[in-house]
């Protein structure tokens, strides 16, 4: 068990060792090419992209290494009641150990402090454990896909009210 672990929101210095876990798990899971979340431009610059209205990023740190991350936003093209679970993501080595769990709270506890009444994400099939982890905290499978994310590679959406 990961005892040394905390969450806490994205800091300028964390960009890149963030950029680097997305590019890291993603392709892991064969997300890569058009379509994949790898390839958004905020990648590279995290903290700024979070730090826009109604937006949050955190970081898990273990042992004064970035370990993992995930953060809530405005969906885009979507209504005012709902945001996105955004960019969610860990180390393999850190996987199973009860941090996804505390990010998605984190990330629920801030999107209901931005006035938000609905969270929506988008993964895709084959990342079992993620999906899991969506369904035991409250998340229930819907069959297209809201806003206009530009991640037409997922094929499997989920939204959870507040």
């Amino acid at each position: 068990m990961l005892s040394r672990w905390k969450i806490r929101p994205i800091e300028p210095r964390d960009d890149a060792a963030v950029a680097a876990i997305i590019r890291t798990v993603m392709p892991e899971f064969g997300a890569i090419g058009d379509g994949f979340a790898i390839n958004d431009p905020e990648v590279d610059w995290m903290q700024r992209a979070y730090s826009q209205p109604r937006s949050a990023y955190f970081v898990v740190e273990l042992e004064g290494k970035i370990v993992g991350g995930g953060g809530v936003a405005p969906l885009a093209g979507g209504d005012e009641d709902t945001c996105e679970l955004r960019k969610m993501y860990f180390l393999k080595h850190v996987r199973g150990q009860g941090i996804g769990s505390e990010m998605l709270k984190r990330c629920l506890e801030a999107a209901r402090s931005c006035g938000f009444r609905f969270c929506y994400l988008e993964t895709l099939s084959g990342m079992n454990d993620a999906i899991q982890l969506y369904e035991r905290h409250g998340f229930k499978r819907i069959g297209t896909p809201r806003g206009r994310t530009g991640h037409g590679g997922c094929n499997t959406y989920y939204l959870r009210e507040l």
